[in-house]
């Protein structure tokens, strides 16, 4: 989808954030540097038709991706090796945000050094697809924070660990999202499509008092 202005479609690329999550927000899903995460794979126990469906339409689409650094090294050696199951990463141009790395045999790759935050507001007026994210919890916190992210296509799984990274933390900004798509699996998760709305609206109650 593509943002509308009075002159036509606009150039403004979409920013997506794609997450597995956690009724108690958590998205990490393997240890990452020595962080003792013992949870890994929390979420194919609740793997079914319906979300196995969703899943493939999302990664069908034609869109670059958006990483941090941490999924960018998980992701390099393990994608090219099973892309028989999503072809368009090996096609999509990666944008990866990183003050340590500056290149890759992984092609097409580019990395964001320097202002993130800066790097992707340019990036969103550039020509090209729409931009989705996959895990990245601490590149996220510089994108809510900045409010970059147009998008949310959550799944939620009914379960809570009580540990891990989390998708709202330190970033997050008062921000109003409206659901667009929405979904409940048979076994229980809830697949959800949010788009930023706004700011927060606020409200008192409207109950009358009792007549005495």
């Amino acid at each position: 989808r593509r943002l509308q202005s009075n002159e036509g479609e606009s150039t403004i690329r979409q920013v997506t954030a794609c997450e597995f999550i956690t009724l108690d927000g958590v998205l990490q899903n393997e240890e990452n540097d020595g962080d003792g995460f013992k949870y890994g794979g929390w979420f194919f126990g609740y793997a079914d038709e319906a979300s196995g469906a969703v899943i493939q339409e999302r990664l069908a689409k034609p869109v670059d991706l958006l990483l941090g650094r941490k999924t960018f090294d998980i992701w390099e050696p393990y994608w090219p090796a099973h892309s028989h199951f999503w072809p368009n990463v090996m096609t999509a141009t990666k944008y990866v945000a990183s003050n340590t790395r500056a290149s890759s045999e992984w092609q097409p790759t580019v990395f964001l050094g320097g202002d993130l935050a800066l790097k992707v507001r340019e990036l969103k007026q550039t020509d090209g697809p729409d931009l989705h994210i996959f895990g990245s919890a601490d590149m996220l916190q510089t994108l809510f924070k900045a409010d970059l992210v147009d998008r949310l296509e959550l799944m939620t799984f009914p379960i809570t660990l009580g540990t891990g990274k989390r998708l709202f933390r330190d970033g997050t900004i008062p921000a109003a999202f409206k659901m667009t798509e929405g979904q409940v699996t048979p076994n229980g998760m809830i697949i959800a499509t949010y788009e930023r709305d706004g700011e927060v609206r606020t409200g008192t109650p409207q109950v009358e008092a009792d007549e005495e």
